[in-house]
């Protein structure tokens, strides 16, 4: 993602129900879960957010159930990153099976603000922050996570060998 995007700054413990209601819950359709992303902590999100633009969250990024849902209504909602200080581990892994890019970085969770414009270089996990005129250095996924991601996820991988 070398385009600017929009932050959406949130705090510590986003868990996966404040990301998907459990209540929407009852559809595999990944339109209907994205309508319905980060509804509990940020009614407007889906309605100000537009495709490409970034979540920054802190510590424990996706806490709680270990559904795919969570994930899943982050990428179909057009988001192209999360950056947090740190990720739930089963979230972090359900990320990388569906294809959505995050990355751990205390400094830029720290430094960026909501509403600032941020780029990411994913090969080599440089974040920028334009608003600011700050970077913050990311460890950048290895190359085979790389190739998982760019594959849209684990499945496509697989299929593009």
């Amino acid at each position: 993602m070398s385009n600017r995007a929009t932050a959406f700054k949130y705090g510590d413990n986003v868990d996966t129900d404040v990301i998907i209601p459990a209540r929407y819950l009852n559809t595999a359709d990944h339109k209907e879960l994205a309508s319905h992303c980060m509804e509990d902590i940020d009614r407007d999100f889906v309605g100000k957010m537009k495709a490409g633009d970034i979540i920054v969250g802190g510590n424990n990024f996706g806490c709680g159930s270990s559904r795919e849902h969570a994930p899943i209504a982050i990428k179909a909602a057009g988001v192209s990153c999360v950056i947090a200080k740190s990720f739930a581990r089963i979230f972090y892994r359900n990320s990388i099976n569906i294809g959505l890019p995050i990355l751990e970085c205390v400094e830029a969770s720290d430094g960026i603000e909501a509403g600032d414009e941020v780029s990411v270089d994913f090969n080599t996990g440089l974040i920028t922050d334009h608003t600011k005129k700050k970077t913050y250095q990311a460890q950048p996924f290895p190359p085979f996570i790389q190739e998982i991601v760019k594959a849209n996820g684990l499945l496509g991988a697989i299929k593009a060998k």
